[in-house]
C-alpha cells in the first residue's frame, strides 16, 4: 500500500493534534477518563480560586494559584495531545485508504453470465448479490467473488505488492476487492457487500478506531486507577479538617489551603499512566497498520500479546512453499548422471517450481545444459491428473517422472518390473520429510528424485524465541504423519497436526482453549473459516476468500503467513508498554510525596522538614515544582507510548524483574532529579 511514513512529531500530525487537544477539553469527552477528569475539575477549581484571589479574596498569593492552575491545565492538555497524536497517525493512514475509493461505473449484468447484456450503473448503487462484468483496464467496482473467468489483478493499492495476482472462479482465490484494477482478460463477479460495508470501508473504520473498545486488561487497569484515585481523594478530603483541627489545637502555623490540596491530589493519583493509557491502545493498532495488518479492534491486538498457542500452516510459513529438487538417488546399476539426464529431459517443459528445480539441479551437478530439443524430436507429455505423470518421448524412448505408484503401474504395463530396492529408498525419502519422485526410461526405473520442503532460514530461531516466551508452536499440514514429523523436527516446532482437516483444526483449537489457553492461527481458505472464527487471534490473508476474512479479527494485507509471529510480538510489546508505564507512573509518585507533603504541613508540623530530602527552596516552590514535573513527564513519555517499549523475547519472570529494575527504580529516581531541577529554575527566576 502506498502510504507516507510519518515521523513521531511530524508537523502534519502535530498541528492537528494541538487543535484536537483543546477540542477534547469538552466535559463530555473528559469524563470518559475518570482520573484525568479529576485533574480537569481541579484545573477549573484552581482557575476559580485564582480569579477570586485577583479580587483580594485569595487563600494564597495569586501568582502561586495561577501557576498551579496553568500547569494543571497543561497536564490535561498534554494528556489530550498524546491521545490526539496517536489518533492523528491512524487518521492519516485512513486518509490514504480513502484514495482507494474512486467514483467508478459498473457493468451490471441482467443475468449471471458473461453472455448476458449489461447496463452501466454507478458503483455506489451496487447491492449485495448483483453481478457485474469487469474487463481489462477497468477498476473492480465493489468487493465480490469471481463466478466466471480468470484475470490478473493489480492489488498494489491494497497490499503494496507490485506483482499482479490471478483471480479466478472457484477455489480460494476468487475474492476480489473494490478499488483494485483488472490488468488482463475479464471476470464476472458477484458483489458480496453493500455500500459502506466493503473491505476498504471496514479498513478505514478500523484504522480510525471508530469502533475501538477497551480491552479486558485496559478495563482492569482503569478500575485500578479509579480505585487509587478514590482512595487518594478520600485521604485528601480528610486532610483539610485535620489541618484546621491541628492548627486550632497547637496554635502554630496555618491551615493547608484548597490550592495546595488540589495540587497534592493531582500529584498523588496516577495521572501519568491515565494520561497515556488511551494513546498506548491506539498506538498498538497503528503499529499493526504500519506492518500492513488491519486489526478489527485493540482487543484483538492485546489478545495477540496474551497468546499461549500458535497454529502455523506449514506451506509458506514454515517452509518456502515450493518443493525443491535436493538429490538424485539412482537405482542399482544406474549412474547418478544418467538419472539426472533423464530427469532433466522429462522436466524441460515442466513450468512448475518442482520441475524447474530439477532442471537447475542437473545443471549444477553435471553441467547438463543447452539441449537441442528439436534435433532430438522431443514430444513432451504434460502432467495429467489421470496418470499422475509427465515426461517426454524421444524417438524410441519413453521417459516419465511421477509418484511411485504411478511409475510402478506404468512400468508394469509395459512388461517391466519395479526394483524392490527402490521401495526402501522411497520410504527413506518420505521418512526424511521429503517427497520421492521416480523417473523411468521405458521399462527401466532409473531412480528417485528427492523433492524437499525447504524450511525457511532463521525460522527455528524464531520458534526458540517463542518457546522462551512460553508460547507453544504447532505446525498444521495436510502431509502424512511421517513427512510432518520430519519437517516439524527440522523446523523446531513443539508439536504438529498432520493430515489436517477443517474439523481437526477446530477440535485442536477447542482442546487448547478448554485448557485455558489463548490460541492464534492464520488462514486463507473457506475451509479455514470455522477454525479462524474459533481462534482468539485469527489472521486472515488478504489474498484469501471473503469467508476467511470475515471470520478473522485481523487481515494481513501482505498475505504473509509468517506475519503471525510479528503480530504476537507487537501484541506483547503493547502489553509491555502499558505495564512499564504503569510501573513508572506509580513509582514516580513516591518522589512527589517527599516534595508536597512536607511543604503542605511543615508550618504546622516542623518535624516534617526532615522529609524534605531534596532541600527544595520553599513550600510554594516544592508544590509548584511537583505539579510542573507531573505535567511535563507526560510529554516526555509520549514517544515511548507511541513507539512502544523495545520488545525482548524473554520469559515473564525475567520481564517482571527487568520492568521493576528499569521503570520501577527509574520511576523513583527520575522525579527526584526532575523536581529538584525545576525547583532550582523557579528559585533563580524568583517565580514563587
Amino acid at each position: 500500500m502506498s502510504r507516507k511514513t510519518f515521523t513521531l512529531f511530524d508537523p502534519e500530525l502535530v498541528k492537528p493534534a494541538i487543535v484536537e487537544s483543546f477540542k477534547k477539553l469538552s466535559p463530555h469527552i473528559q469524563w470518559r477518563n475518570p482520573v484525568m477528569f479529576v485533574v480537569y475539575v481541579g484545573s477549573i477549581l484552581t482557575t476559580i480560586l485564582w480569579l477570586q484571589s485577583m479580587r483580594g479574596q485569595g487563600e494564597a498569593p495569586s501568582g502561586f494559584i495561577l501557576g498551579i492552575a496553568v500547569w494543571l491545565w497543561f497536564t490535561v492538555i498534554f494528556a489530550n495531545f498524546a491521545e490526539a497524536l496517536a489518533e492523528g497517525r491512524s487518521k492519516a493512514q485512513a486518509a490514504s485508504l480513502r484514495g482507494l475509493k474512486k467514483e467508478t461505473w459498473a457493468k451490471k449484468l441482467h443475468e449471471p453470465t458473461s453472455k448476458a447484456s449489461w447496463h452501466s450503473v454507478p458503483a455506489i448503487d451496487l447491492r449485495k448479490g448483483d453481478v457485474v462484468i469487469v474487463d481489462a483496464g477497468e477498476f473492480i467496482p465493489a468487493d465480490g467473488d469471481v463466478i466466471e473467468g480468470v484475470a490478473s489483478v493489480d492489488e498494489s493499492a491494497i497490499t503494496g505488492e507490485s506483482a499482479p495476482v490471478i483471480r479466478e472462479s472457484g477455489g480460494d482465490f476468487s475474492a476480489v476487492t473494490g478499488g483494485t484494477r483488472v490488468l488482463s482478460d475479464w471476470i464476472v463477479m458477484r458483489v458480496s457487500a453493500n455500500p459502506g460495508e466493503t473491505f476498504v470501508d471496514r479498513m478505514i473504520a478500523m484504522v480510525e478506531n471508530a469502533k475501538r473498545q477497551k480491552t479486558p486488561n485496559e478495563i482492569a487497569l482503569t478500575i485500578l486507577l479509579v480505585a487509587l484515585t478514590i482512595v487518594f481523594l478520600g485521604v485528601t478530603v480528610t486532610l483539610l479538617p485535620y489541618s484546621l483541627f491541628s492548627v486550632s489545637v497547637s496554635g502554630n502555623g496555618t491551615a493547608v489551603n484548597m490550592t495546595t490540596l488540589i495540587a497534592l491530589l493531582v500529584c498523588l493519583i496516577p495521572t501519568t499512566i491515565a494520561g497515556l493509557l488511551s494513546a498506548i491502545g491506539v498506538a498498538g493498532m497503528s503499529r499493526m497498520m504500519q506492518a500492513n495488518v488491519i486489526a478489527t479492534s485493540g482487543r484483538a491486538v492485546e489478545a495477540a500479546g496474551d497468546v499461549d498457542v500458535l497454529l502455523l500452516d506449514k506451506t509458506g510459513t514454515i517452509t518456502l512453499g515450493n518443493r525443491q529438487a535436493a538429490a538424485f538417488i539412482p537405482a542399482k546399476g544406474v549412474t547418478e548422471a544418467t538419472l539426472a539426464d533423464a530427469a532433466q529431459l522429462s522436466s524441460l517443459a515442466d513450468e512448475t517450481p518442482e520441475g524447474r528445480s530439477i532442471v537447475v539441479l542437473a545443471k549444477q551437478k553435471f553441467n547438463i545444459r543447452e539441449r537441442d530439443i528439436q534435433g532430438l524430436g522431443a514430444v513432451f507429455v504434460h502432467f495429467s491428473a489421470h496418470t499422475r505423470m509427465s515426461g517426454v518421448d524421444l524417438e524410441d524412448r519413453q521417459i516419465r517422472k511421477g509418484a511411485a505408484d504411478s511409475i510402478r503401474k506404468h512400468v508394469e504395463s509395459l512388461g517391466g518390473a519395479f526394483p524392490k530396492q527402490l521401495d526402501q529408498v522411497v520410504d527413506d525419502v518420505a521418512r526424511r520429510g521429503s517427497t520421492p519422485l521416480l523417473v523411468s526410461d521405458g521399462i527401466t526405473v532409473l531412480g528417485v528424485v528427492e523433492l524437499k520442503d525447504i524450511v525457511k532460514g532463521g525460522i527455528k530461531e524464531r520458534f526458540a524465541e517463542l518457546r522462551r516466551m512460553g508460547i507453544k508452536t504447532i505446525m498444521v499440514t495436510g502431509d502424512n504423519r511421517l513427512t510432518a514429523a520430519a519437517i516439524a523436527a527440522e523446523a523446531g516446532v513443539d508439536d504438529f497436526l498432520a493430515e489436517a482437516t477443517p474439523e481437526a483444526k477446530l477440535a485442536l483449537i477447542r482442546q487448547h482453549q478448554s485448557e485455558g489457553r489463548l490460541v492464534a492461527m492464520t488462514g486463507d481458505g473457506t475451509n479455514d473459516a470455522p477454525a479462524l472464527a474459533q481462534a482468539d487471534v485469527a489472521v486472515a490473508m488478504n489474498s484469501g476468500t471473503q469467508a476467511a476474512k470475515e471470520a478473522g479479527n485481523m487481515v494481513d494485507l501482505d498475505s504473509n503467513p509468517t506475519k503471525l509471529i510479528e503480530i504476537v510480538e507487537t501484541g506483547k510489546q503493547m502489553l509491555m508498554t502499558r505495564g512499564s508505564l504503569t510501573t513508572f507512573s506509580i513509582a514516580n509518585d513516591v518522589a512527589k510525596y517527599f516534595a508536597i507533603i512536607p511543604a503542605a504541613f511543615v508550618s504546622t508540623y516542623p518535624q516534617l522538614s526532615a522529609l524534605n530530602v531534596m532541600h527544595l527552596a520553599s513550600p510554594a516552590s516544592a508544590i509548584l515544582s511537583a505539579v510542573i514535573f507531573n505535567a511535563l513527564i507526560i510529554i516526555f513519555l509520549i514517544p515511548l507510548a507511541l513507539k512502544g517499549v523495545p520488545y525482548r523475547p524473554l520469559g515473564a519472570a525475567i520481564l517482571l524483574r527487568r520492568n521493576l529494575a528499569i521503570y520501577g527504580l527509574g520511576g523513583v529516581i527520575v522525579p527526584f532529579i526532575g523536581i529538584k531541577f525545576i525547583d532550582m529554575i523557579l528559585s533563580v527566576a524568583r517565580v514563587v
